[in-house]
Formats: structure tokens, C-alpha cells, sequence
């Protein structure tokens, strides 16, 4: 039984190897390969994507929680919430997606000591009433959730700081796009847009309206009608965030930056959760949907 066990193992080896060796015949050579540690916080096997919190990559990436593609398919039946895991991660700025993990290995856990997968934020949060909160806008207002009352609305976080493309840079590029187009429609005055600074230390009313104009672009008027930013005392802020399931914490090795998580949660006019998005992966088409669905 054991020389069938290690025969098994052996030939699964030999064919991730050969797995391994045909995707890199085909990468690109200019693309970049780091290796990653982590713990997987969830998954998504229906987009086949793993959220994890990993370790620092020197010389790449500080200590973060991120949102993986993971092309492979038999990882699945084992990643779950918990297990740790080791990956190469393939970076490909010319590539339809610029990264994602290969070769993963999942640590040797005993999956039966893991506790049960926690219930999925995005799901778990949909019909519930959001609590109120007190923030302050790019303008230096005094706003609270009951502002938005009969109003559709779409809630981000950021902090003006972060460097990274793909996180809160495109959030705040996605909320821009669509504000852009709802001041010019008939939603004018039916949706609103927030998006929420972790970082009040650093993101004061004034940068953050900054922060805003920059986005709005050049030669624009800008208008704070449809799109607001705001932040808040660090308790009041992280109540909103617990309640989405966002993640965030000051990075150890620089205090300027965040490891964290992306929330994207769309509020119907009663002040329920319709959507909650989790990733980086959705469109300035989709929110939209989900806003207009929500005035319904």
C-alpha cells in the first residue's frame, strides 16, 4: 500500500513538472518570476482566484493581502480558507492578466484542526442594514450614511497613498469613470459614490479633495455632486470596514503604506446591501448595473 502511495505521488510530481515546463515554453521571456508564502483568507472557484495574505516579496511587493488568479485546476479541491501555500508568481505586463500564481503548493496542514470556511462577506452582508456612520468629506462636511437616504450608492476604500495599479489606483480610476458619466445623466441626483480613506493619520479632508480633482482630470470643473471622498476617526472607519469584511494594517517595514483588501459594496436607497464585490476584477459597467438595479 505504501510503494502505491509513493508511486502515486511520484507520477503526480512528474506530471505538475511537465505542466510547469509547458507554461513556461509558452510565457513571455520578458516576464518576472518571485517566489510567494502565504495563507489563503478565501477563494473563488467559479473565477478560479484565491485571495491571500502573503508575506514581503523583497525587492517586489511588501507583506499584503491580494487577489490571485490561479489557472490551474486540480489546487482547487484542496485550497480552502486556512491552509498555507507556496507559489511562484508570474508577473506579465503583457499578458491579458499581468499576474498569477503557478507551481502552488499547499504546505502540509491537517485539514481536519482547520475551522470551518468562514461564511463569504459578499454574500453574508446581502439585505442587511448598513450602521449609520460620521465621516468627514473632501470639503471638510460632516456626512453620515442617512445623507444618502433614497439614493443608490456605491462605497470604496483607498488611501491616497498606495502605489499599486491594480488596487486602490483602479478603484479610484473606476469611481472617476462613472462619476464622469452620471453627472452628465438622469442619475444625477439618484446615485452617489463614496470612497472611504483607512488612512486618516495622512488623508485629510483637503488631500483627499486633491486626491479627488486628480482623478477628475485635467481642465475639469470639478464637481463633488455624484462623487464624494471622506475619512473618519480610525474607530469609525474601521467599523465600516469590519462590517464589509475589508482588511487593512499598517505595513511593519513602511508605515507609510497598507497591507489590504478590496471592498466594493453597492446600498440600495433603504440603506441595505445589494452588492458587495471583493476583488479588483469588476467594471465601471457592472457598478453601474448594480446602482441602477438597486433604484428599482
Amino acid at each position: 500500500m505504501r510503494a502505491a502511495f509513493l508511486f502515486l505521488v511520484v507520477l503526480c510530481v512528474l506530471s505538475c513538472n511537465q505542466k510547469s515546463n509547458q507554461t513556461i515554453s509558452n510565457e513571455n521571456p520578458s516576464a518576472k518570476r518571485y517566489q510567494l508564502h502565504g495563507k489563503v483568507i478565501s477563494v473563488d472557484k467559479i473565477n478560479k482566484k484565491a485571495e491571500i495574505e502573503h508575506d514581503e516579496i523583497p525587492g517586489f511587493m511588501p507583506k499584503m493581502i491580494m487577489t490571485f488568479p490561479i489557472h490551474a485546476d486540480w489546487v482547487w479541491e484542496d485550497l480552502v480558507p486556512g491552509v498555507e501555500i507556496k507559489a511562484d508568481l508570474v508577473v506579465d505586463e503583457t499578458a491579458k492578466e499581468p499576474y498569477w500564481l503557478e507551481n502552488l503548493m499547499i504546505i502540509a496542514t491537517n485539514l481536519r484542526d482547520l475551522p470551518p470556511p468562514p461564511t463569504r462577506n459578499d454574500v453574508a452582508q446581502i439585505g442587511k442594514e448598513v450602521p449609520n456612520f460620521q465621516l468627514t468629506n473632501q470639503d471638510g462636511k460632516k456626512i453620515s450614511l442617512q445623507d444618502f437616504r433614497g439614493k443608490a450608492l456605491a462605497i470604496t476604500f483607498i488611501y491616497s497613498r498606495c502605489p499599486l495599479a491594480d488596487y486602490c489606483v483602479k478603484m479610484s480610476v473606476n469611481f472617476s469613470d462613472l462619476n464622469n458619466k452620471l453627472l452628465n445623466s438622469e442619475y444625477r441626483d439618484k446615485v452617489r459614490l463614496l470612497t472611504i480613506s483607512f488612512d486618516p493619520a495622512y488623508d485629510t479632508p483637503e488631500k483627499l479633495k486633491a486626491y479627488g480633482i486628480g482623478y477628475m482630470g485635467k481642465g475639469t470643473k470639478p464637481d463633488f455632486t455624484v462623487w464624494q471622498l471622506a475619512v473618519g476617526p480610525e474607530k469609525e472607519v474601521r467599523k465600516i470596514a469590519d462590517f464589509f469584511g475589508l482588511r487593512y494594517e499598517v505595513d511593519e517595514n513602511d508605515k507609510t503604506q497598507f497591507n489590504h483588501s478590496l471592498r466594493t459594496a453597492v446600498i440600495t436607497p433603504d440603506g441595505k446591501v445589494k452588492k458587495v464585490f471583493t476583488g479588483n476584477d469588476w467594471t465601471v459597467a457592472q457598478l453601474e448595473r448594480e446602482l441602477l438595479e438597486a433604484l428599482q
